[in-house]
């Protein structure tokens, strides 16, 4: 039996069930206001102060709109389109009361954001231990309760899971079992690989590799050698192989906040001016997770033009004359008409171990 084989094996023992919520923002907002039906709809910030869009229902989708794009330019695709602002104290108890019927069947839970997250039902006797009964039910319930849909995928793990519960949205669910993640990975397009970016993409067309089957071709010798240390990971993955664990305990490294401006500042003092006000955000954020040892601070400037750059220093605590001459050092990089400022920390790494789950930052709000 091949490693590779055996790495199969070690998963065929895993339940993991991704659920991640049907534009969940948008979905919430027409929910509360069922005239908004039959509309495209967005969430999303002023187009007039350089917002972006949040979530968009699939009416919006038609049209080309879709989250972080700019929303002037959505607006310009879709003119028709309802807009409303980020209401993010209704997101968050819906968050919550999901998590919440999660917890009905396992502690075993990884957010990745408010609206989806992991769940490792392995040891899980509803249903008879039935993972697709489970996912079936976690979506029921959603709805009954809150009168909202959600998409799952069922399988042996978290890259085959998310990839599932992207299959049949909206409102659907997809189950991969393990005699079947060979076939399935056969005709998979690569860009579905959990990490492969415009980059990793672009590399592909180069080498005409279409499917995780023309990737399986590749040795591991070769794919060292046009990804480097990312092509260990990749001869796994288009193969279905993933080991990683589910998380309840996921770890923050950083905490940052960040203002894009109405209009590009152009002089060092009136960035500079922009500080107080992002310091104050980021001490209120802070303030929630005080158990956690600051070990560095760092700015983020990006220019008019997207260029970008970021500055940081050893650090204990956030401190207003260092965050000026990050930003000083930063600027005088580049010199140009400043778009966006964004400040934040990195923690202690010996602390880690006592951080919170994003659930914990839930309780927060």
């Amino acid at each position: 039996m091949t490693s590779a084989t055996n790495n199969m094996a070690h998963n065929n023992h895993h339940k993991i069930i991704h659920v991640d919520m049907d534009c969940f923002y948008a979905a919430i907002e027409m929910r509360d206001n069922p005239k908004l039906k039959n509309n495209p709809v967005a969430v999303g910030g002023n187009p007039g102060e350089r917002g972006v869009i949040c979530s968009c229902n699939y009416i919006a989708r038609k049209f080309g709109v879709h989250s972080a794009m700019a929303t002037a330019k959505a607006l310009r695709s879709c003119p028709k389109l309802i807009l409303l602002p980020v209401n993010m104290d209704k997101y968050l108890a819906a968050s919550k009361e999901i998590r919440k019927i999660f917890r009905t069947f396992t502690d075993i839970i990884e957010p990745l954001s408010l609206d989806e997250a992991y769940l490792d039902v392995t040891e899980c006797k509803h249903y008879c231990g039935s993972a697709t009964m489970i996912a079936k039910s976690i979506r029921d319930k959603i709805n009954w309760q809150l009168n909202l849909t959600a998409s799952a995928g069922v399988a042996p793990n978290k890259l085959l899971a998310k990839i599932a519960s992207d299959w049949n949205k909206p409102n659907g669910q997809l189950v991969i079992t393990p005699n079947e993640v060979e076939n399935f990975m056969q005709t998979l397009p690569v860009e579905k690989i959990f990490g492969v970016g415009k980059v990793t993409a672009n590399k592909f067309a180069k080498l005409d590799i279409k499917t995780c089957a023309d990737l399986q071709t590749l040795s591991l010798h070769n794919l060292i050698q046009h990804f480097g240390k990312f092509g260990a990971q990749l001869y796994k993955l288009c193969r279905g192989i993933d080991n990683r664990p589910v998380e309840p305990n996921r770890i923050r490294k950083s905490l940052s906040v960040e203002e894009t401006f109405l209009n590009d500042l152009t002089s060092k003092a009136d960035c500079l001016a922009q500080l107080p006000k992002l310091i104050d955000r980021l001490s209120r954020r802070l303030s929630s997770i005080s158990d956690l040892k600051i070990k560095n601070q760092f700015i983020k400037v990006k220019f008019y033009d997207f260029t970008q750059t970021t500055v940081e220093c050893l650090s204990s605590n956030i401190d207003l004359k260092q965050y000026e001459k990050l930003f000083i050092d930063g600027f005088d990089r580049h010199q140009k008409p400043v778009r966006l400022i964004g400040i934040g920390v990195r923690f202690q790494p010996e602390e880690l171990n006592q951080q919170l789950t994003l659930d914990s930052l839930l309780n927060e709000s």
